[in-house]
């Protein structure tokens, strides 16, 4: 496996697929800290990060600059043409992506991408497509457990 590109999807997969509203149109959303440290090691280590979301979010946008992300696509309505577009941006073959998702608008990127990644409280027709599924839920070290994984040059 030579992936040199993660692609995360947010709601779900970054979070836990909640999202706190105020009732004055404030929304917030938790994030977990070694998912950062995660995607930070590997950056360091010569991996590249994206985001493609769904659902607008200013917390989405925040979160990667707090990550230092570069590719950031915030309320996007067809991930797969997004993905496929920046994968040719970056000269990327199908085969040096991965692409993590919990929901069925996740499942075209999950096909696509040479190593497919669903989180363990994805839809189960998201997991029976996906390559890997994580040990962990979404929000919750799933996307550390698949860093890890990427680092360690392994696969299941």
């Amino acid at each position: 496996m030579n992936v040199k590109l993660l692609v995360l999807d947010v709601d779900g997969t970054l979070t836990d697929g909640s999202v706190y509203m105020d009732g004055e149109g404030h929304e917030f959303k938790r994030f977990d800290i070694q998912d950062g440290m995660g995607i930070v090691m590997l950056r360091r280590n010569g991996i590249e990060v994206a985001i493609i979301s769904g659902r607008f979010s200013a917390s989405t946008d925040q979160r990667a600059r707090d990550l230092g992300l570069s590719f950031v696509f915030n309320g996007v309505k067809d991930k797969l043409a997004t993905l496929m577009s920046l994968s040719e941006k970056l000269s990327l073959k199908a085969d040096e992506v991965a692409y993590m998702g919990d929901d069925v608008n996740d499942i075209d990127c999950i096909k696509w991408a040479g190593f497919g990644i669903a989180v363990s409280n994805a839809r189960l027709e998201v997991k029976e497509i996906a390559d890997y599924v994580t040990k962990s839920p979404g929000g919750q070290g799933a996307v550390r457990e698949v860093a890890d994984l990427l680092l360690s040059k392994g696969r299941p």
